[in-house]
């Protein structure tokens, strides 16, 4: 980790918050084209359980930057998702993070789950906040927990949230994730955001797996948090009742298909393709795709929350133009094409 000078490990200011719930917004989208990579990179038909699971968390991301909006317009704060620090080049660390974890595209596999293991990795009882190059998610929003309620004393709440109220998302139709929408107006309701982001993450609890919720597939059991779930597929196996961190999963076998699994070029960038080339050709529609997808998010968050219905055919665009490149050989007799998740700029879109 680079200690080159001092973390900030405080929020102090209304206009600090709003600051670094804009970050909160660039972390939880951080987490979405990795997690479509792996996901797209399971074949269709082989790997169901893996692409439940991968599924299921990617969906609940995109629930977590509805509830980092609805904070960050709660503050009065203005949401900004079609922007190019939303899509830094790969690799890149996670947004004001630490620098020695680099988030790469690459396709399922045991370094996808390595790097997803480290993303949602649980902070330690003894982890302080940290709002800035955090080694844990939860340190940072542990940092904006804290923040919300010094600033909630210091000023009053009515200060701390001044924002429009009809800008808050009250739903999100998560057909394969868990876990709800929470409008955001005061501190309890600005908490209970919080801890929904973070239990679904690392767990309700440092000593349990599970994240509160009811697991969307399996409607009998209890859901585990993110980083438990890739400690399912890691280890080829569920965790059942009565399992805790330390025990690992010990339920019922998951089988990953490993052949099955599209060989999707590490870190894919247009630049590796000539202008006239098939592959760049459609990883530069994805772009278009993906930066209207971006487009439609930012207008939902920021006065249009009925908008947000139109981003599910775009989703079923994304996923059709991903697929197809990952069936597009790159040449190299062992891998093919990818999306790339590069900004297009609103004046070059297509």
């Amino acid at each position: 980790m680079d200690t080159s000078a001092a973390p900030v490990t405080a929020i102090d200011s209304v206009a600090e918050l709003r600051r670094h719930l804009q970050w909160a917004i660039e972390l939880e989208h951080a987490t979405i084209p990795p997690y479509l990579c792996a996901l797209y990179s399971l074949g269709p038909g082989r790997n169901a359980e893996a692409a439940q699971v991968v599924g299921s968390v990617l969906a609940e991301e995109m629930l977590h930057l509805a509830l980092a909006a609805n904070l960050l317009n709660a503050v009065g704060g203005e949401p900004k998702l079609d922007t190019p620090e939303l899509l830094p080049a790969y690799p890149h660390p996670l947004p004001h993070g630490d620098a020695s974890l680099q988030v790469h595209l690459v396709p399922f596999g045991a370094e996808a789950l390595e790097l997803f293991l480290r993303i949602e990795q649980p902070e330690s009882a003894d982890a302080p906040p940290q709002a800035d190059r955090y080694v844990t998610i939860g340190q940072f929003y542990a940092a904006v927990r804290a923040g919300l309620k010094k600033l909630c004393e210091e000023l009053g709440q009515e200060a701390v949230f001044s924002g429009d109220p009809t800008r808050q998302i009250g739903e999100l139709h998560l057909r394969s994730g868990g876990g709800s929408v929470i409008p955001v107006h005061d501190l309890d309701s600005a908490l209970a955001a919080l801890a929904e982001i973070v239990e679904q993450g690392e767990g309700a609890a440092r000593t349990e797996v599970w994240d509160g919720d009811r697991d969307v597939f399996h409607p009998d059991r209890d859901e585990v948090a993110h980083f438990y779930r890739f400690q399912e597929l890691k280890n080829g196996r569920r965790y059942a009742e009565g399992d805790t961190p330390q025990s690992g999963p010990t339920g019922e076998e998951i089988k990953v298909d490993f052949d099955g699994v599209l060989p999707m070029h590490r870190n894919p960038s247009t630049a590796d393709y000539p202008e006239d080339s098939p592959i760049r050709r459609a990883q530069v529609e994805f772009n278009n795709t993906y930066c209207l997808l971006l487009y439609l998010l930012e207008e939902a968050f920021t006065g249009d929350p009925g908008g947000l219905g139109a981003t599910v055919g775009v989703m079923l665009q994304l996923k059709a133009q991903a697929q197809a490149l990952m069936k597009m050989p790159t040449g190299d007799g062992k891998t093919t094409a990818g999306p790339t998740f590069e900004y297009v700029p609103p004046e070059q879109r297509s």
